[in-house]
């Protein structure tokens, strides 16, 4: 199925689990945020408890010091933590980034190939989920990882 781009109706939101609301934005059967095409990744995987997101850097990725921006790299473990931590909600509930931290641990050029980054969640309660990412590289090494707080809400 194409990729398409936008954003899902909160009447639409509150009427799917979390993660029946991830495997669609995998499977192409509900659009990716637009933010997704600006930044040119997909979510490539989901399952309960578990999101892969993908790219491949480009030159229109690099900061001035000629390596991808690390604001990509957090953004990609953001989504991917945040959606993981989405994936095992209820429907009719919500969730939200509260604080993340990363490191970043090698430098990704586009000469590194296609990265993938995968959110896994440590806990999920009533209201905080917490999460861990790592993005490696197609030869599996460590690129960066990352920890997430996500406050979890009625939508």
């Amino acid at each position: 199925m194409t990729k398409t781009y936008g954003t899902v109706s909160e009447e639409q939101k509150r009427q799917m689990s979390g993660l029946a609301f991830v495997q669609g934005l995998a499977s192409g059967a509900l659009p990716l945020n637009t933010i997704a095409r600006t930044l040119g990744y997909d979510v490539a995987e989901a399952e309960r408890g578990r999101v892969v997101v993908t790219l491949l850097p480009t030159d229109a990725h690099l900061n001035p010091a000629g390596t991808v921006h690390g604001g990509l790299t957090a953004t990609l473990l953001d989504s991917c933590m945040g959606l993981a931590v989405q994936s095992t909600l209820d429907a009719g509930t919500s969730q939200t980034t509260l604080e993340f931290k990363i490191s970043l641990v090698r430098p990704i050029t586009p000469e590194t190939g296609p990265i993938r980054a995968e959110g896994v969640v440590l806990n999920c309660g009533r209201r905080i989920g917490t999460a861990e990412g790592r993005v490696t590289d197609a030869q599996g090494r460590l690129l960066a990882h990352g920890t997430t707080t996500c406050l979890i809400f009625p939508a």
